[in-house]
């Protein structure tokens, strides 16, 4: 594996997650394997934990970290071949990945979708502009339509807290006041079926989410059933992919509270909106395991960087 870029970049998710388990018990171990190696990470978009959290793996690992803000520190980068560059942007992909290349051994970028032109967004014009024109591995921290290093924290999370040999485990969309990307969702759905699991995604009509990604999956309009006796409950909000980007319903009463989750655990990527998305009672509970999950980021981040250190 020369790139970390999608879910499917993982050959065997079960063993992906032990080995990060056994990372997470001795996260010093491999210490010595990023000596003398830099990793740079990218920053379009704002972070909290994918921030941290990848420094934080790097570190254990022995790297060295440099970090930008690209939106607001970087030139404006330009991504089509053959234009006149003579409006907003300052500098092209071509130039830009390959210089990067120059100054660090690894590059992990974070680049949302605008939620305005899906064709573009599909593109991924910035995480595969850096793969296509870098000579150095290239790491997603989230893209336009993916975010693997937090599935894979899922997974890890789930393993972890998981007594049951086939869990259930529902992807429910809850009500926001923005219009957010499909990209937790999208990756969140691509783990899950590569698990032992009764995965359920339940949602509203309207905001069924890119049938190429959830080929596979069961889908129910009806929150209550699908919810039924379940295991684990993932929560999460995007905005619709037909209507692509737009805010088509903000129905309050998919919120999930307590009467609603059972005896599930609740689990969400984080930032959340408390009492919009969720109520108080479930993030204040037990039953939360919201601040392992953004622990086990760490540990994600880390056993990806490990194999690619390995094959450097």
């Amino acid at each position: 594996m020369k790139h970390y870029t999608s879910i499917q970049d993982i050959d065997s998710l079960p063993q992906w997650v032990a080995d990060a388990r056994a990372l997470k018990a001795n996260s010093k171990a491999y210490k010595s394997l990023g000596e003398n190696k830099t990793i740079c990470l990218l920053f379009f978009n704002n972070s909290l934990r994918t921030r941290l959290s990848t420094q934080k793996a790097a570190m254990n690992l022995g790297l060295e970290v440099m970090v930008m803000n690209f939106g607001s520190e970087g030139w404006a980068l330009e991504y089509e071949d053959g234009t006149i560059m003579d409006q907003g942007t300052s500098e092209h992909i071509k130039e830009a990945a390959k210089v990067v290349s120059q100054f660090c051994d690894i590059v992990a970028i974070r680049a949302f979708a605008s939620l305005t032109d899906k064709e573009k967004d599909e593109a991924e014009v910035v995480l595969n502009g850096f793969k296509k024109y870098t000579t150095i591995p290239v790491v997603n921290m989230e893209s336009s339509v993916g975010h693997p290093l937090q599935a894979l924290a899922d997974a890890i999370t789930i393993g972890e807290q998981n007594t049951k040999e086939r869990p259930k485990i529902v992807l429910s969309w809850a009500p926001h006041p923005k219009a957010l990307p499909h990209a937790v969702a999208n990756s969140f759905t691509e783990m899950m079926l590569k698990q032992n699991a009764d995965f359920i995604i339940t949602h509203p009509e309207g905001y069924e989410l890119d049938t190429k990604i959830t080929k596979g999956a069961t889908i129910e309009h009806d929150q209550k059933k699908a919810l039924e006796n379940a295991d684990f409950v993932y929560v999460k909000n995007w905005s619709s992919y037909k209507d692509y980007g737009k805010v088509i319903n903000q129905d309050k009463n998919w919120m999930m509270t307590k009467d609603k989750l059972g005896n599930a655990k609740f689990m969400h990527c984080l930032p959340v909106r408390r009492n919009v998305v969720v109520e108080d009672a479930v993030l204040d509970s037990d039953q939360s395991i919201v601040i392992e999950q953004a622990n086990n980021r760490t540990y994600a981040a880390q056993i990806v960087l490990k194999k690619i250190l390995e094959k450097l």
